[in-house]
């Protein structure tokens, strides 16, 4: 069988790490909580899809930079249900030189997908050598080789010492293909700041022992003790029982050895668990955040439409004032009239009419002079509102800006169209991709900042298929963004949802590129805070599933 390239894309993580740093202070061990993150380079090895029961190839192993002087060579044979490897490593130097965690090596097998399995620990002999003969389920696969503090690990760490080398007779078919997969970084296993003192090792007692207590110490690092009380406790008990068995004049290895690997087993169980927990305690701490946000977003919403509705009262308030002003000064000068004509037909009172005619002139003044004020109030008003408009242009803005930042989304007459491509469903389907509730959970961070928005999700296919099953695979798939945005905790009664099949394309279906556009779901964002209003919620919409 012909043998060609296969490019495994192990994205190692060269300077970052999986087990990171554990805030803590000298003063306070116990109380420290680890944070843990993940950063990803790209590694490349070579991996082959093995053929199912053709019999059994050849491979070679070649040290990495980290070890350049070992080598090895495998015989990989597909037997029933799995693949059976006989490996001999030489050239091996002791996994203590790179570091006082580092014990032993575990061999790994890589699936294209980044799926790393340990398939078993090489144990280096006097003579630098090591010979392992082991299994795995995986059909396709590359193998490298590790150093890691005990042999039980889940997850690789990044001292690669040893790849597998393709031979020109090897039998096997490839293809490129490109995976990811976390590597720990070095020194990743013991958090900064943590008294963690070297291993001593002692040729009287057998290196699981000694893998043990590096598991327990692993495992209080990562906060276990703390987070995995039931768990860590028994492998501090197990460890005891391994301490007393280590220190009789006659020790029985071979039960010394399977109580030491019962403890790393129970020691990484608890660390797992630990960090699990730390991980479900960091979540729920931003879910209390994000809802102090989103009642502090509610408060900022009802301040300002009670500003909008003083702003009202107060124009409404004015313009009273100016009828009353106006109506002041007609009076005024109905009064002057009066007091005129009396002087002409009184001249011989001429002194009170003039008196008259002066109390008239200055009750005038008077009403011009508060007709004055409250066009002053009015346009203060006027003013107020101008800025009420601005306020919800800016807004309309930033959500604009927000939202392309997600997905594509334009400003229309109807509002905020954001549109979400098909490439979030699986073929034909309405079942949201990962990658899609992801998108969708930062959607519904941005619409939960501000209660009176509303959302229109409309679905849209192309011109593929019957006209009755577009229009259910539209109404499927804006269903489930709706339903989708609701367990995100955006009310169903700020929402709508509606499938137009094949009726609304955006572009050519005669096309893949043009069809392509077509199939998508819009959500059309709008509201009175951002000076749109479309349509009409009902204040009972029913979120129904959708396949």
């Amino acid at each position: 069988m012909k043998s060609s390239a296969v490019f495994l894309a192990v994205l190692a993580m060269l300077g970052a790490s999986t087990l990171a740093q554990a805030q803590t202070t000298a003063s306070d061990e116990h109380n420290q909580m680890p944070t843990y993150s993940v950063n990803v380079v790209s590694r490349t090895t070579r991996a082959v899809k093995y053929a199912h029961r053709s019999g059994s190839t050849k491979i070679d192993f070649q040290g990495t930079s980290l070890m350049p002087g070992a080598s090895g060579e495998a015989t990989v044979a597909s037997k029933r249900g799995a693949m059976a490897i006989e490996v001999e490593f030489k050239g091996l130097d002791k996994p203590t030189s790179f570091g006082t965690e580092y014990l032993t090596y575990v061999m790994w097998a890589i699936s294209p997908e980044g799926r790393s399995e340990n398939v078993g620990e090489v144990l280096v002999g006097d003579n630098h050598r090591s010979k392992l003969d082991v299994t795995t389920d995986l059909q396709a696969f590359a193998l490298i080789v590790t150093a890691e503090p005990y042999y039980a690990v889940r997850r690789p760490s990044n001292v690669v010492i040893v790849e597998n080398v393709i031979r020109p007779d090897t039998v096997g078919t490839s293809e490129a293909v490109d995976a990811k997969y976390e590597l720990i970084d070095r020194g990743g296993y013991i958090p900064t700041g943590y008294h963690f003192d070297p291993v001593v090792l002692n040729s009287k007692l057998p290196l699981e022992f000694f893998e043990a207590r590096n598991a327990v110490r692993i495992a209080k690092s990562a906060g276990a003790e703390n987070y995995a009380t039931s768990s860590y406790e028994k492998a501090v008990g197990q460890m005891k029982q391994a301490d007393d068995m280590g220190t009789r004049t006659h020790v029985d290895r071979k039960a010394l050895i399977s109580l030491s690997r019962e403890v790393v087993q129970t020691a990484d169980d608890s660390r797992e668990i630990a960090v699990k927990r730390i991980d479900e305690d960091r979540m729920n701490a931003d879910k209390d955040s994000e809802a102090a946000k989103l009642a502090s977003a509610r408060a900022s919403s009802r301040n300002e439409m009670q500003g909008r509705m003083n702003a009202e009262a107060a124009t409404a308030d004015a313009n009273r004032g100016r009828a009353d002003a106006d109506r002041a000064a007609a009076e005024a000068q109905r009064q002057q009239q009066n007091a005129q004509a009396e002087s002409d037909r009184n001249r011989v009172v001429a002194i009170d009419a003039n008196q008259a005619t002066a109390e008239a002139q200055k009750g005038q003044r008077d009403a011009e002079a508060e007709s004055d004020k409250n066009r002053l109030a009015a346009a203060n008003s006027d003013q107020r509102l101008k800025q009420a408009v601005l306020d919800r242009e800016e807004l309309r803005a930033k959500l604009l800006q927000q939202f392309n930042l997600i997905f594509a989304t334009r400003d229309t007459a109807r509002g905020l169209i954001v549109s979400l491509s098909d490439v979030l469903f699986d073929s034909g389907k309405s079942t949201l991709r990962p990658v899609a509730r992801e998108k969708l959970a930062k959607i519904s961070g941005i619409v939960l900042a501000y209660p009176d928005l509303r959302l229109a999700i409309e679905g849209n296919t192309d011109s593929v298929g019957s006209d009755a099953m577009n229009q259910q695979l539209s109404e499927q798939r804006a269903g489930s963004v709706r339903d989708y945005l609701a367990k995100e905790n955006i009310p169903a009664t700020s929402m709508t949802s509606q499938g137009f099949g094949k009726t609304q394309p955006v572009a050519s279906n005669d096309t893949a590129e043009g069809r392509q556009q077509n199939r998508r779901v819009e959500l059309v964002v709008s509201g009175e805070v951002i000076g749109t209003t479309i349509g009409i919620v009902s204040q009972n919409l029913p979120l129904t599933p959708h396949p």
